[in-house]
């Protein structure tokens, strides 16, 4: 019984080596499209002596007024008003281009604001450069504006805006003398009235633009000034963030 399972397994064996395998044809793996690049100027070659007139261009061929703001606390959407062009065309550029994607909410002072849009960590390349100020007396820095911040006051007295360093006004309800108190200028009775009911940072007014408002997401606001922050006003636990236009 032995012998023949045996002989039998060795005329298997030397029937399956005797037989030919078709060669096995290897596929490429699929390759993902390359996407299309985003229009607009290039980014590296942005500067004090060209930006202006790149981004007032790029508005006009390329417009835009809405976009999604999203975080690991939620979605906030964003409005951005068509009578600060530059500081609107920045910020449309930027988000289309990802420039924001790579950063996170920086600083955060409840109460007051929570600032982002500046990283060490940068792979896109970006030119230095400032934005005009575009400061309206419509536009105010009640509760959900939009701005954009400056520094070096010092030696910034025509108050030109940074490029990247957007902020959104958080703030806290303040009686119409109170209001009018921290405020640079002669409060409207509108402006009292949303100070009082929304609240806000008057102290800010005249000082820098207002590009924007939250119309969608005034929670996620409050939880990210909600974060624990450190000593520097940085979160604890970083609030990056991904900008898409969708209107």
């Amino acid at each position: 019984m032995n012998r023949l399972f045996w002989t039998l397994g060795l005329a298997a064996l030397s029937l399956g080596s005797c037989q030919q395998q078709a060669p096995v044809q290897e596929q490429a793996a699929p390759t993902a499209p390359t996407p299309p690049p985003v229009p607009g100027p290039n980014l590296a070659t942005l500067g004090d002596s060209n930006a202006v007139a790149e981004l007032r261009a790029y508005g006009q061929q390329y417009p835009g007024s809405e976009v999604l703001l999203e975080t690991r606390l939620g979605n906030i959407r964003l409005r951005l008003f068509d009578d600060t062009p530059i500081h609107k065309a920045n910020f449309l550029l930027l988000a289309r281009k990802g420039v924001f994607n790579e950063t996170v909410f920086n600083r955060v002072v409840k109460g007051f604001a929570v600032q982002g849009g500046r990283t060490e960590n940068r792979t896109i390349r970006l030119g230095r450069y400032h934005l005009p100020p575009e400061i309206t007396g419509e536009h105010f820095h009640r509760r959900g504006a939009l701005g954009m911040a400056r520094y070096d006051d010092d030696q910034n007295p025509g108050k030109l805006s940074s490029s990247i360093d957007f902020y959104m006004v958080q703030g806290e309800k303040l009686t119409p003398y109170q209001a009018q108190a921290m405020a640079g200028r002669k409060l409207t009775p509108e402006q009292l009235r949303a100070y009082e009911t929304t609240g806000g940072v008057p102290s800010l007014d005249g000082k820098y633009t207002v590009f924007g408002e939250i119309i969608e997401g005034l929670d996620v606001l409050d939880k990210i000034a909600a974060e624990p922050v450190d000593a520097y006003k940085w979160p604890l636990k970083d609030v990056g963030m991904k900008l898409t236009v969708v209107k």
